[in-house]
Formats: C-alpha cells, sequence, structure tokens
C-alpha cells in the first residue's frame, strides 16, 4: 500500500512559518534560478449559476523541488455559505516526483503574499519606518502587519476598512494574539501619518491618493489583483518610484500598474525593478532616504514552493 503523504493544516502553517525565515527563504528563491511557467486558466461551466474558474500554477527548482497550487473560484460558493476561492499545494520530490506533502493553498497563499510584501519593503522601505498603516480588514491585515514588522522596526500599527466596526473587531482580534493596532477612521489622516502604507483590498477605485503621501514614504499596495481592479490613483503612481514582483504577471493583471500604463503616467521601462532585480542585487531599492516608493505585488508560483520548501524544513 502506498504510504499516505501528509496533509499541513493551517494551524501548522502559521505555526511552524515565521515571517523573518519565510521573508529570507522568498529571497534566496528570487535570487536563484527556479522555473515558474505561465500559469494555466481553465473556466469550468455550471449549470445555472456563474462559471468556475480553475487555475494551475506550477513552479519548479530543477532536481530539487516541483510544486503546484490548484484553486478553484465559485462564485455559486456565496450561496452556499462557502468561501469562492478553495485552493490546495502539492509539494513533489524534485528527483523522483514522489509526492511528499499536501498543503492547505488558502493559508500558504496569504503567509507567502505576506512575506513578499516584506522583502520588497527590506529593499524599497526606510530603515527607520516605525509606523504602519494597514488599509483593508480582510485576511490579509493581520498578516501583512506581522510580516512588516518582522523587516523593520514598527512601534506603531494602524488599520482602516470602509466599515469602522469590521476594522475594531480585527484589532480586538488581534489584540487577543499579543499584537497591538489602533483601528483609525480618516483614510487620509492615516496615510499622512505613516511611513508604510499597505492595502489589501477588492477596490475597483483608488483608494490612497497621491497627494496625500509624503517623502519617504512607502505604499505597498497587495490587493485589486485584477486589470479593473485599483487601490491607488495616477498621482502616486507618477511620484513614486515603482517596483513589482514580477513585470509579466504585474503589466497584465495589477490594475494599479495597467491603468496607470493607459493613462500615461507610467511607461514599462519606468518600472524599477522587480524582486528578481532586487534579489539578485541589479537594484539597490530604495536611493533616496525622501523618495517615495511604490510596490505592486499580484503573486507568483515561486512564492509559493519557497514557502512549501521552508515548510517541509520544518515539519520533517
Amino acid at each position: 500500500m502506498t504510504e499516505q503523504i501528509p496533509y499541513l493544516s493551517p494551524e501548522t502553517i502559521d505555526a511552524r512559518l515565521d515571517y523573518k525565515s519565510l521573508v529570507a527563504s522568498l529571497r534566496e528563491a528570487f535570487a536563484g534560478d527556479w522555473t515558474v511557467p505561465v500559469r494555466h486558466h481553465h473556466g469550468i461551466p455550471i449549470p445555472g449559476e456563474a462559471d468556475q474558474t480553475l487555475l494551475l500554477m506550477p513552479a519548479w527548482d530543477a532536481g530539487k523541488s516541483v510544486g503546484i497550487k490548484i484553486v478553484t473560484i465559485t462564485p455559486g460558493n456565496g450561496g452556499r455559505d462557502l468561501p469562492a476561492v478553495q485552493g490546495i499545494y502539492l509539494l513533489l520530490d524534485g528527483l523522483t516526483g514522489a509526492p511528499k506533502a499536501l498543503m492547505d493553498g488558502k493559508c500558504l497563499t496569504v503567509r507567502r503574499t505576506a512575506a513578499a510584501s516584506a522583502l520588497a519593503a527590506s529593499y524599497a522601505a526606510r530603515k527607520d519606518a516605525a509606523t504602519h498603516l494597514m488599509v483593508g480588514a480582510g485576511a490579509l491585515a493581520r498578516p501583512l502587519i506581522e510580516a512588516h514588522r518582522a523587516v523593520r522596526p514598527i512601534k506603531k500599527s494602524l488599520l482602516w476598512a470602509r466599515d469602522f466596526e469590521k476594522a475594531a473587531a480585527a484589532v480586538r482580534a488581534m489584540a487577543s494574539a499579543g499584537i497591538e493596532v489602533e483601528p483609525v477612521r480618516d483614510l487620509e489622516a492615516a496615510v499622512k501619518r505613516a511611513d508604510i502604507v499597505s492595502t489589501g483590498t477588492l477596490s475597483r477605485d483608488p483608494l490612497v491618493k497621491g497627494e496625500w503621501l509624503k517623502p519617504g514614504q512607502h505604499l505597498d499596495l497587495v490587493g485589486a489583483f485584477l486589470p479593473d481592479m485599483r487601490e491607488s490613483d495616477d498621482e502616486a503612481v507618477r511620484r513614486a518610484t515603482v517596483f513589482v514582483d514580477t513585470r509579466d504577471g504585474a503589466l497584465k493583471e495589477a490594475g494599479d500598474i495597467v491603468q496607470a500604463i493607459k493613462s500615461g503616467v507610467l511607461t514599462p521601462d519606468r518600472i524599477a525593478a522587480d524582486l528578481f532585480d532586487l534579489a539578485r542585487g541589479l537594484h539597490q531599492g530604495r536611493a533616496r532616504e525622501d523618495e517615495i516608493t511604490l510596490f505592486k505585488s499580484v503573486g507568483t508560483a515561486i512564492e509559493d514552493l519557497a514557502a512549501a520548501r521552508l515548510l517541509m524544513d520544518r515539519v520533517g
């Protein structure tokens, strides 16, 4: 009988993947020579409701590890009281192809996404950044707050959401875990207080305005993962030195980048660097203390594989 491969739960992922170590693993992965094919995207008709989407996202470090994330997006799940996004990650031995583990795909994605933002901030945010604003009280709020604390000396964390009660509830939940965060009502005032501003929303209209930004600030745009979504306006992009996780992904999928190019305030050659460039030392990141920097992520399977490998090293 074939030996059953382990399943690593969200609880295991959260307990074993500390952000400092995960950021280091992502840095190593982006500096390496890993392969990430174009992700597979399939529409699946479901009678009587909106189509389901199947995403297959592979990556490998030849001869060492192969991984694939399998995700379904089912709009009709809202009527079933289920999350629209479901997913699982399969890690394989790179030499034999033998399965090594199954992992919760949603938790792995959230954690590596936050770590990628922290990796970017380690290059682009000021070294003395002390106040962090989180815009959005969803699944990315706590991970982004914790991840940025792992790479910068954050002394004050702020949280804003359209629904203040939701922000307050998220703050109470984090307080019970020993994480002190202040809920705020005025987004403009909060942006002006912060050294790092993270956004993790599904907004289709800009939330953070460029006229609010101050010299030396770092803007970390994580939500708005489709071309018609946006969390920053043209003025924010115009004023900033722009970094992305991957050029191909940002130019195709990131609304903050795609729409700024369409309006003419950004050209592809003005994207200063991606995480490959930064991790390989091809770009230094922030050049001046008064520079405004902007990082836009859309995600890449390299991050999943780096997180999965680190997790397996931790669980044995």
